[in-house]
C-alpha cells in the first residue's frame, strides 16, 4: 500500500539530501565505529560492538523508511492550483469565531510541518478540518481541548 505524500520542491530537496547524508556519512560513521570495536577483542563480551550494531539497524531502518517517503513523494505545481479551496500548500487566513485571534498557516505534508514557521500538516486536526474549505466557510474542528470554529478569511498561494 503506497503512501503518496505531496511536497514543495524545497521540501523534497531537504528529504532527499537527508537520505544522501545518512547513505554516505551515516554509514560510513557507522562502519567506522564497528571496527574500531571489533579491533577490541572478543566480539562475543563486546557491549561496544553490540551497540555499533544496534546503531547500524537503527541507521538502516531510518534510510529505508526515508527512501519509501522520498518514493511516495509527489511534487506539486502550484501554478495549477484552485485557489478557492484550501489544499495542500495553500496560505489559508483563519479567525478563531471564540476569541477572534487571527492566524495564518500554510497546508503542508506531514514531514515539511513545522508551527513555529506557521507551517501545518494536512493530516492535523487543523489542517484536516481546514481542507476543501472556501472563504467565508466555518470549519467546525475536534481538538484535544474540545471543538473549535474558524471561519476561513483569505486563501492564497
Amino acid at each position: 500500500m503506497s503512501n503518496i505524500s505531496y511536497y514543495t520542491a524545497e521540501g523534497l530537496q531537504k528529504l532527499k539530501d537527508e537520505l544522501a547524508e545518512l547513505k554516505t556519512k551515516g554509514r560510513s560513521e557507522v562502519a567506522r565505529q564497528l571496527a574500531e570495536a571489533r579491533d577490541k577483542g572478543d566480539l562475543s563480551e563486546n557491549a561496544e560492538y553490540d551497540a555499533a550494531k544496534d546503531a547500524q539497524g537503527h541507521l538502516e531502518l531510518k534510510i529505508a523508511k526515508l527512501e519509501e517517503v522520498v518514493g511516495n513523494a509527489r511534487l506539486i505545481d502550484e501554478t495549477h492550483m484552485d485557489m478557492s479551496k484550501a489544499l495542500i500548500l495553500s496560505k489559508v487566513k483563519i479567525k478563531n469565531t471564540k476569541n477572534n485571534m487571527v492566524m495564518d498557516y500554510t497546508l503542508v505534508a506531514e514531514e515539511e510541518a513545522d508551527l513555529a514557521a506557521g507551517k501545518i500538516s494536512v493530516k492535523s486536526p487543523i489542517g484536516k478540518g481546514l481542507l476543501g474549505k472556501s472563504v467565508g466557510d466555518i470549519a467546525e474542528i475536534t481538538v484535544p481541548a474540545g471543538k473549535l470554529q474558524f471561519e476561513v478569511l483569505e486563501i492564497s498561494r
